[in-house]
């Protein structure tokens, strides 16, 4: 973080009239200045920010993912909001109703708590709010789950009936919410290659209630689109393996830990690449949503432009959210139809997302 730290006052320092001297003093000590540019573009997605000087704003903490409120979803195949609402009330807590902007939720103290302006399901209560030992979560009432991280399962939207993959679906937060929106009715296909995450996500399904859902030990890659088990696929949703450089827990306990090398990025993107591009394959696909917890527009942007190419035209990105205020990098035609997130934009955990649908042919 400190060569962060003197990458953006180098610039910053270049780029202004008072510091131009003293900034190209500085950058002739860097061997490659083209390097130190593209450092400080990642880093300006990594903390939301558009300006070099605004890096030193920002600063090099995790001040601002600890500030990140709890969210908590409200499983609906078991309770409603308004249940768990009063329940909370009963124990002291105080509901300050649906919030309004993003001030509110920084705005919380104490026992206070609001429904989330955007996902009607969702509670959020202060930053350091401890529920792991509630008893509406150990009996599977409450989901603890990041806001940035329902929005796959909100965009994809799938009706109740219908037939859904989830592709690389450990440890099953987003399962579970794929079956509350199906309201157990229609089926989830999910698959995962690690056996002990999915006997992990059988436990959370089980005590989620989801009865919709079949777990299998297989990699998607492997899954043939031809299959008539899943002729009925309308609706996937895609979460693969990434860096996880947005996740909280990242910034809140490793600090300071640098993006991932170039090799590692290179070895994910490709794997995202043909997970996506194998995913649009499947002939009664209707609507796809690709997310990660990565902040790396190796993993993201650079991803979904690939396939959409790929795609032939056959699919688009559909425009979602239009009041979301975080939108993906400006890196090809549409991509501002992305979504990303962070704890200084968003007041939530990194991450992307991308709603690709099929584009209907004319008849």
């Amino acid at each position: 973080m400190a060569l962060y730290a003197a990458a953006a006052a180098v610039l910053a320092g270049v780029e202004s009239r008072q510091g131009s001297i003293k900034g190209l003093v500085y950058a002739s000590s860097f061997q490659n200045v083209k390097q130190l540019y593209a450092l400080l573009a990642r880093l300006k997605v990594r903390r939301g920010v558009s300006r070099n000087e605004d890096l030193l704003e920002v600063g090099s903490g995790p001040g601002a993912a600890s500030q990140v409120p709890r969210f908590v979803r409200v499983n609906t195949l078991k309770t409603c909001s308004d249940d768990a609402i009063d329940y909370f009330k009963r124990q002291g807590f105080s509901y300050q109703g649906r919030a309004s902007s993003l001030e509110d939720l920084r705005a919380l103290k104490g026992k206070c708590f609001l429904l989330d302006p955007l996902l009607s399901e969702l509670l959020v209560f202060p930053a350091q709010t401890d529920l792991h030992e509630h008893p509406l979560y150990q009996a599977g009432h409450l989901i603890l789950q990041d806001k940035a991280s329902c929005l796959p399962a909100m965009l994809l939207a799938p009706p109740p009936g219908s037939h859904v993959i989830d592709a690389c679906a450990a440890p099953g937060n987003k399962t579970s919410h794929l079956a509350a929106l199906l309201k157990n009715q229609g089926k989830i296909f999910a698959f995962d290659l690690d056996a002990k995450r999915l006997a992990s996500m059988a436990t959370l399904l089980a005590r989620a209630g989801v009865s919709c859902c079949q777990l299998a030990e297989e990699d998607f890659l492997a899954v043939s689109p031809s299959d008539q088990r899943y002729r009925q696929v309308q609706y996937i949703l895609l979460d693969p393996s990434c860096s996880g450089s947005g996740m909280l827990t990242r910034q809140l306990e490793e600090p300071g830990t640098g993006l991932p090398s170039k090799e590692r990025l290179r070895a994910l993107a490709g794997f995202q690449q043909r997970a996506l591009c194998h995913a649009l394959t499947f002939p009664s696909l209707q609507r796809l949503v690709y997310s990660t917890c990565s902040l790396c527009q190796e993993e993201n942007e650079d991803v979904v432009q690939e396939a959409l190419q790929q795609s032939s035209g056959t699919f688009r990105l559909a425009p979602v959210i239009p009041s979301w205020p975080h939108r993906g990098l400006n890196t090809f035609p549409g991509a501002e139809h992305c979504l990303r997130a962070s704890p200084e934009t968003t007041l939530t955990g990194g991450f992307f997302i991308a709603v690709l649908e099929r584009v209907e042919v004319p008849r």
